[in-house]
């Protein structure tokens, strides 16, 4: 037997089913892993989906600054877990990460992690969360592209294996380097670059070349098949939409601690002086000839450029302290 409700009854009774429709759970059909890292699961609210080690973050909705906190996140709670800390709570774990608790909730919101009030957080499910969402829980191999001191120092770091990376190849085009070994691994030249992406199925490089080599050694990563590039080469590479690049330029970092040391110890620069008074030889060689080939703009003479009395003073064929003859002898390569 059908029956049919009409009119404004029949429309609020169709409004209220379907709203209660709305709010019922949706049937999951992915196979779940029963089994974390280093536990069993307390629950099946916590219990890790394996496909979602592969998946990406940014599919996930997790902003890029979030991203870059959860290996300090990770990297606490591992020591954590290493003295068998079984909870942490958020404060606890935001001043070992070195960030503010309010933080470090929000980051964890993003991964759908919000502990457990008056208990705080489990750390070993946390561990496995994190590694899980940066991709950890699976091998990475990773190619080093010039074997410099900082590439040897590179390849003898102990962290990258535990961490999960895996260094496949030592690559070089010196051939004075090339057949040499560094931690136990020959250094190959680069001509062999295809064919070791190719066959170690390999997505990470890292560049530790001399800055002039670097955007050439970039370009024939990308071309191989490498999509994501940590750099050390004291230069900005160029690459197309898709890859992945990570800079680390150590005198940068030193440079922007020198900044702090001077405020700290008050140090304030001189307002009555130029600023390229103080700046390094080849920074006022440079900023006086541009003033001269500008007819001087009007500006006062700093210590970098001559008066006209100390160039005729000063013997023929030998330029002046700070002239162009100092520019080629101490400019850095």
């Amino acid at each position: 037997m059908r029956i049919t409700v009409r009119g404004q009854i029949g429309h609020h009774l169709c409004a209220h089913v379907h709203k209660r429709i709305a709010w019922l759970p949706k049937p999951s059909f992915t196979h779940r892993s029963t089994v974390a890292i280093g536990r069993s699961p307390q629950s099946s609210s916590q219990t890790p989906d394996q496909g979602a080690a592969r998946r990406p973050s940014r599919a996930r909705g997790i902003p890029e600054a979030t991203v870059a906190r959860l290996p300090l996140y990770l990297r606490a709670l591992t020591a954590l877990s290493e003295r068998s800390v079984p909870t942490v709570s958020s404060e606890e774990l935001a001043a070992a990460a070195g960030v503010n608790s309010a933080k470090l909730r929000k980051d964890f919101s993003y991964l759908g992690s919000y502990g457990t009030r008056g208990v705080g957080y489990d750390v070993e499910y946390l561990v496995y969360q994190i590694s899980r969402e940066l991709g950890l829980t699976q091998d990475w191999p990773v190619v080093i592209v010039g074997i410099g001191n900082l590439g040897h120092a590179l390849a003898n770091y102990g962290g990258f294996a535990s961490r999960g990376f895996r260094v496949a190849a030592l690559l070089d085009a010196d051939p004075a380097v090339v057949g040499s070994s560094a931690a136990g691994l020959p250094v190959r030249h680069m001509d062999e670059l295809e064919s070791i992406v190719e066959s170690q199925h390999v997505s990470i490089g890292v560049i530790t070349t001399p800055p002039g080599a670097a955007q050439q050694v970039c370009d024939r990563l990308v071309e191989a098949g490498v999509t994501s590039i940590l750099n050390f080469a004291p230069t900005v590479l160029t690459v197309p939409d898709g890859v992945d690049v990570r800079k680390v330029d150590l005198s940068i970092e030193l440079q922007i601690l020198a900044f702090h040391e001077q405020r700290k110890a008050g140090e304030e620069p001189d307002r009555t002086e130029s600023v390229l008074d103080r700046a390094p030889g080849p920074v006022r060689a440079a900023a006086a000839k541009l003033r001269r080939a500008a007819g001087g703009s009007g500006k006062a003479r700093t210590a970098a450029e001559p008066s006209a009395k100390d160039a005729e003073a000063a013997p023929k064929g030998k330029p002046g302290k700070g002239g162009e003859g100092e520019l080629s002898a101490v400019m850095p390569a």
